[in-house]
């Protein structure tokens, strides 16, 4: 990821290796909140791919604040 983050989030430490499963590259997690309802914010490097996976307490909202996604 460039130095150069133009978001208002930070990029923090690498995913652990339960989530990293779920992605071929890599991306970093920050975490909002983990009271009421859990927010972290996921930030992919260039080239970074989530592999389809399920989440099963809840589901889950992507709102994206950059650059291009395909689904």
């Amino acid at each position: 990821m460039s130095k150069e983050n133009l978001s208002v989030f930070l990029t923090n430490d690498p995913l652990l290796d339960e989530f990293a499963k779920n992605f071929i590259g890599q991306a970093y997690l920050t975490m909002l909140t983990q009271k009421g309802v859990i927010i972290g914010n996921v930030t992919f490097e260039l080239g970074c791919r989530n592999n389809w996976h399920i989440h099963h307490k809840g589901g889950q909202i992507l709102l994206v604040t950059g650059g291009k996604g395909y689904y």
